[in-house]
């Protein structure tokens, strides 16, 4: 490997605001604010709009599409004829 090529590798807190979670981790990221962790140690902090703890992926608040409403639209405005038309382009 080359030297002085690679940019630093270094403890760095991942902080979601909104969620009030933040998280130690190593990154080559920098950040301009620091923080004093729970070790005691003051970190750079980089502040992130979306974390697991704020994305509804992972907190459960996601929406459930509605496959099945849309299968039964489709039968009821298309019915056997959608069927026929589909499988005729074929």
């Amino acid at each position: 490997m080359k030297q002085a090529i690679h940019p630093g590798y270094r403890p760095v807190v991942f902080r979601d605001p909104s969620a009030d979670f933040a998280f130690l981790t190593r990154s080559t990221v920098t950040g301009d604010k620091t923080v004093e962790w729970e070790d005691g140690n003051v970190y750079p902090v980089v502040d992130v709009d979306v974390s697991s703890a704020s994305h509804p992926f992972y907190t459960g608040r996601g929406r459930v599409l509605d496959t099945a409403g849309r299968v039964e639209r489709f039968k009821q405005r298309y019915g056997k004829q959608g069927r026929q038309a589909l499988l005729s382009h074929r």
